[in-house]
């Protein structure tokens, strides 16, 4: 484990409920059972929690940056009341077609976080619920995790998983494995 004790989730899927449809209200922002005292007890056991996001809903016109603060704002303060705290959140607002390097599989946000950190992301957990987020993990050396919640399930039935990839139920599980 690095000097820095740092854990990075996915958002959809991994702290909240996902849709299809994508989430584009704080309404729409609904908590997996156990997700939100997942992140407190991170916070306990030492670890600095970072969200990185794929939001494409931006780059689709589908909400915009108020919007996704307001939503960004109702999970902090969820977390908070649970005993927890997000250190930062960074997100990708661009769509596929953007072609950008930050958008998940590419490994650009994680690398910012990386810099912004100034740490190494070698074994350092990455917690998603898609293939994108655990390609994204390997392609730093971090440790990718699959949670079965969200696209959790379709993704383990459905993609060749990265061969180190560790995979749990929900986040709380995973952060019980993580902090035993």
């Amino acid at each position: 484990m690095p000097a820095t004790k740092l854990i990075i989730l996915d958002r959809d899927g991994v702290i909240n409920q996902d849709s299809e449809l994508y989430i584009k209200s704080p309404e729409e922002w609904i908590p997996i059972p156990g997700s939100l005292e997942a992140i407190a007890r991170l916070n306990q056991w030492g670890f600095r929690v970072v969200v990185s996001t794929n939001q494409s809903g931006i780059g689709r016109g589908l909400f915009d940056m108020d919007t996704l603060n307001a939503i960004h704002d109702k999970m902090i303060k969820a977390v908070a009341h649970a005993g927890g705290a997000i250190d930062a959140i960074f997100f990708c607002p661009h769509t596929n077609a953007d072609n950008c390097a930050c958008r998940k599989p590419k490994p650009g946000m994680l690398k910012e976080i990386a810099a912004r950190y100034n740490v190494s992301l070698a074994g350092v957990p990455v917690v998603g619920d898609s293939l994108r987020d655990l390609e994204s993990a390997v392609a730093v050396g971090a440790q990718p995790i699959l949670v079965l919640t969200g696209k959790g399930r379709k993704t383990e039935k459905d993609a060749a998983l990265p061969s180190h990839t560790l995979v749990f139920p929900d986040l709380a599980t995973a952060v019980q494995k993580l902090t035993a």
